[in-house]
């Protein structure tokens, strides 16, 4: 049997996270090994080289809401996988959670149904979210469908976008440049190109840029 996933619960309410605490410590493959009350404590939680697999956070918190800590999360432990937690069905926050680096928004309400299958989906690396959130999305792709911007324009080169692609299904550059047949150090300037002329800075970035120009499955 396989170490549980090592987890990370972030909350300002202490009666909140003994709850949370106890919902996934009975699981015998979740493990809350670190607890923090607001998101500058995640952050240098999930930061400091302490074991940590997944970040739970909650999205209002003080010193550093939720959403601020997985954009910092996402920058200084990119191995570490974020699902946000919430009191609120709400667009505004689910995209800014998304765009922060969650792998998936769970509602507080209904964390006790919810919270154990999310943890799962966020470390086989699929996304979670309630079924209002699909049908946000959902709303939201067809809006962009309509005002014609739903995909970003084709600015890459062929090879600049199959390098993306590879990236995107979590090779490193070297495994690109085996598979690819050419130098470490050419992948990487193709990297660089592709993220230059995307504006993007990141692994992460490209990830979500090839999921939405359908390079490869979310």
């Amino acid at each position: 049997m396989s170490d549980p996933t090592r987890i990370l619960l972030a909350d300002d309410h202490a009666l909140v996270r003994q709850g949370l605490k106890l919902i996934i410590d009975a699981e015998p493959d979740l493990q809350v090994v670190a607890v923090a009350s607001d998101g500058a404590q995640a952050v240098d939680a999930a930061a400091s080289g302490r074991d940590v697999d997944l970040a739970v956070l909650d999205i209002a918190m003080p010193r550093m809401t939720g959403i601020q800590a997985a954009r910092e999360i996402t920058r200084r432990a990119p191995t570490v996988r974020v699902l946000m937690l919430s009191m609120y069905d709400n667009e505004q926050y689910l995209f800014e959670s998304l765009k922060a680096g969650a792998s998936g928004y769970v509602l507080k309400s209904v964390a006790d149904r919810d919270l154990l299958e999310a943890c799962r989906a966020a470390m086989r690396g699929e996304p979670f979210l309630y079924p209002g959130a699909v049908t946000t999305l959902i709303r939201s792709y067809l809006q962009r469908t309509r005002d014609g911007d739903a995909l970003p324009p084709t600015i890459l080169t062929p090879r600049e976008e199959e390098i993306v692609k590879l990236i995107a299904e979590g090779n490193s550059a070297k495994e690109i440049a085996a598979t690819l047949v050419i130098s470490v150090k050419t992948v990487d300037r193709h990297r660089a190109n592709a993220l230059q002329k995307l504006g993007m800075r990141d692994r992460l970035d490209l990830t979500r840029y090839a999921i939405r120009a359908g390079l490869v499955e979310p």
